[in-house]
């Protein structure tokens, strides 16, 4: 195919948008940068379409000389960006948090991170900016689809001809853009991060070369103008609020599909500035998402100033040093070419050693003094966090139990629940007393609620009257991040507090007065943990922020005791003045986590966190230390 410098042009507006959407200068908001993925998306679909085509066409297709000609492209400069972080990580990141980036850097190799970051949380959540290559999630998508659709050609080529397969085509991204609807209001992380959502994008590329339309030179002017404008509609007017992908998305993806279909080389986006920028776009697509959360830890002021620019020297030199380099073995043998080829050798060698950092747990006994190790290697949540807490609905009989042998209490709540459970079981299991763990991420107190109240309110009624009818229970501890439900996340938003009500505030509270009066008329003794401090930041950021400029670590501060009674103010007032029975006990975590005027990350050398508000197993030791056994 002949350059085409409109969609050199349509690179440079994508990586523009995403960049700035990342950094969020003062001087210049970009609310829907994000969108800019779409638009590469598209351009992916179109150039691959085009490749494979071609070749299917000329009956020269080769799949593994183009599963090469990818890897060629895309793997280097991914490998050095990601062997520079493995390095630098080694230096400066805690133990967990290197065996973090150890885990995605082996995503990232196997082109699977995409899936790692659907589990973990959505790309807008508080601690996306401590994921390192959380941006890697795009590339995991395009590589999924580069091995799938060739292969579906294939197979469609040898029972149909190319007039039906362009139809079978359309028909599969008009259902593709259906399903990305529906499943973006069925389960938004799914439809962001995973390909039968996101394929559809690619695919209306592809439909762009197979179904070209003739038009004269001011025709394709126009046709062009209409498709930027679309996108910085686009750009200007979608959020990280509005429910992405879904339908909103057709917005910037039908304006690079218009871009594309005018194939207009003239216009603006030939300009030098573009050109360069969109040559350059991979790379600093690749460097940029890095040097925001470099600035993020670091918490320096007006970081975009030299963020910006350093994004863009780094994109600049991974192309012309590494991207640019011709490294496809040459050799008529296509065993050969695998066997020899740079680009999987590089994904063996970085992808393994990100392996062996996450099986050694970021090597954390080898690169931190005794005193400061003894601290990083506590930052971790609970053992039982992986196999009892869940994410989805699951029949609570079969929750977990642990220690002993009399299941005579229950813990039931959010994910705070999870580091509760386990502390106070270890408290039990002295006595032979067990404990059942009921914990659902991000639940709301849905007592007594529709199911659709929130995506937890089946399970929670359901544990709920298990509980209620398990006579064999007669101790529960109700635990969850109260003020998160009542008023939204506070991550990123420290030290400003938000104060809009959410919509189901009064439900939620009238749900658990009513569950906390259901189980005191008939358990000995119910405790109702008060709201954990929310530090707004990780421990790790904290970490970094005194470790590093020679601060001591061993006590930590992280909130003004002030700022949590603001923060909680609600929910402290509201069990201040409730008309709970004499069997109701509270429990304070201020007790154990702050003093008169601050909250601590760290006190006394142990670490109270693992993330910016979940509790260590040292942390839920000092809370449930206050429960009478």
């Amino acid at each position: 195919m002949k350059f085409r410098t409109d969609i050199n042009g349509l690179r440079a507006l994508a990586v523009i948008a995403v960049v700035l959407y990342h950094f969020n200068p003062p001087w210049i908001r970009i609310p829907g940068g994000f969108a800019g993925v779409d638009v590469f998306f598209v351009i992916s679909g179109f150039l691959m379409t085009s490749i494979i085509f071609r070749g299917i066409e000329r009956n020269n297709f080769s799949l593994i000389k183009f599963y090469i000609a990818r890897a060629n492209r895309i793997i280097p400069p991914l490998m050095a960006m990601c062997g520079v972080l493995l390095l630098l990580g080694w230096f400066y990141l805690t133990p967990v948090d290197y065996r973090i980036l150890g885990k995605h850097i082996a995503g990232s190799s196997g082109f699977i991170s995409n899936i790692f970051y659907f589990k973990e949380s959505g790309y807008f959540d508080a601690a996306s900016h401590e994921k390192w290559l959380l941006h890697t999630w795009s590339l995991s998508v395009e590589w999924q689809f580069y091995i799938v659709f060739p292969i579906v050609l294939i197979i469609l080529k040898k029972i149909l001809n190319f007039n039906n397969i362009k139809r079978v085509l359309l028909i599969i991204t008009g259902c593709g853009f259906l399903f990305n609807v529906y499943v973006s209001y069925q389960n938004p992380t799914y439809s962001y991060f995973l390909l039968p959502a996101r394929g559809w994008e690619m695919m209306l590329g592809g439909l762009a070369y197979l179904y070209p339309i003739s038009l004269n030179e001011n025709n394709k002017k126009y046709c062009q103008w209409l498709g930027v404008m679309l996108i910085v509609a686009a750009y200007s007017t979608m959020s990280e609020k509005d429910m992405w992908p879904g339908y909103l998305s057709l917005m910037p993806v039908e304006g690079a599909f218009l871009i594309l279909m005018a194939n207009y080389q003239g216009g603006f986006l030939k300009y030098s500035i573009f050109q360069r920028i969109g040559t350059w776009s991979y790379s600093i697509y690749l460097w940029h998402w890095p040097v925001v959360v470099i600035g993020y830890y670091l918490s320096i002021p007006y970081f975009e100033i030299m963020g910006i620019p350093l994004s863009i020297l780094l994109g600049y030199l991974s192309y012309t040093y590494i991207e640019n380099r011709k490294l496809a073995l040459k050799s008529p043998s296509l065993l050969r070419q695998l066997t020899m080829s740079m680009p999987i050798w590089l994904i063996i060698i970085v992808g393994g050693i990100a392996a062996v950092v996450f099986k050694n747990n970021g090597f954390a006994v080898d690169r931190f003094p005794a005193s400061v190790n003894n601290i990083v290697k506590n930052i971790k949540s609970t053992p039982n966090r992986v196999n009892c807490h869940i994410y989805d609905y699951q029949d609570p009989t079969k929750a977990c139990e642990y220690f002993g042998h009399n299941i005579d209490w229950a813990v039931l709540g959010d994910s705070h629940a999870i580091s509760i459970s386990y502390a106070l079981a270890n408290r039990l299991k002295a006595t032979d007393q067990g404990l059942k763990h009921f914990s659902f991420a991000g639940c709301i107190p849905s007592y007594g609620q529709k199911n659709n109240f929130s995506p937890c309110a089946r399970w929670y009624n359901e544990a709920a009257d298990y509980i209620l009818q398990n006579k064999q229970i007669q101790n529960v501890v109700l635990i969850h991040r109260y003020s998160a439900g009542l008023y939204g996340e506070n991550g990123g938003l420290y030290p400003q507090l938000l104060h809009k009500k959410m919509p189901q505030y009064a439900e939620i509270l009238a749900s658990f007065d009513s569950l906390v009066l259901q189980l005191a008329k008939t358990k000995k003794n119910v405790y109702v943990i008060r709201p954990i401090p929310e530090m707004g930041r990780s421990i790790s950021k904290l970490f970094y922020e005194n470790y590093w400029v020679g601060n001591p670590v061993y006590n930590i501060k992280s909130v003004s005791l002030a700022y949590y009674q603001q923060r909680n103010k609600d929910i402290l007032r509201h069990f201040n003045n409730a008309n709970y029975p004499s069997n109701v006990h509270f429990v304070d975590p201020t007790k154990g986590f702050c003093d008169y005027r601050d909250c601590y990350a760290v006190k006394d050398a142990q670490p109270l966190y693992h993330d910016a508000h979940h509790a260590t197993q040292q942390g839920a030791e000092k809370i449930v230390s206050q429960i009478v056994i």
